[in-house]
């Protein structure tokens, strides 16, 4: 049974930092592309940041030079460092296992002073 769970979202004040984690059990992160998406309020979900079995990464123009996707492989962890945080960066982030119907229920980012 393929489970994915997010942690690590909160409120932040803008310029902040968070870093969200996706634990997953039933796969291996490693052999997978995993992805992190968002949805902001009133907005459609959107793809925020890749990464490839052999650790490549992509990300979505807006977060480039603040985010950072990374995978940790003993604790079959995927993470998302988020720098220089604005409030346009407010939304659900959801962890994703690229190409199939897994999804993680997400975790609230909340940045506002």
């Amino acid at each position: 049974q393929v489970q994915l769970v997010e942690s690590g979202g909160g409120l932040v004040q803008p310029g902040g930092s968070l870093r969200l984690s996706c634990a997953a059990s039933g796969i291996i992160v490693s052999q997978q592309r995993m992805a992190w998406y968002r949805q902001a309020p009133g907005k459609q979900r959107e793809l925020v940041a890749r990464i490839t079995g052999i650790g490549g990464t992509t990300y979505v123009d807006s977060v480039k030079g603040r985010f950072a996707i990374s995978r940790d492989n003993a604790k079959n962890t995927v993470y998302l460092q988020m720098n220089s945080l604005k409030s346009e960066d407010t939304a659900v982030y959801y962890c994703h296992i690229w190409n199939t119907d897994y999804w993680g229920k997400g975790t609230l980012v909340t940045v506002s002073s």
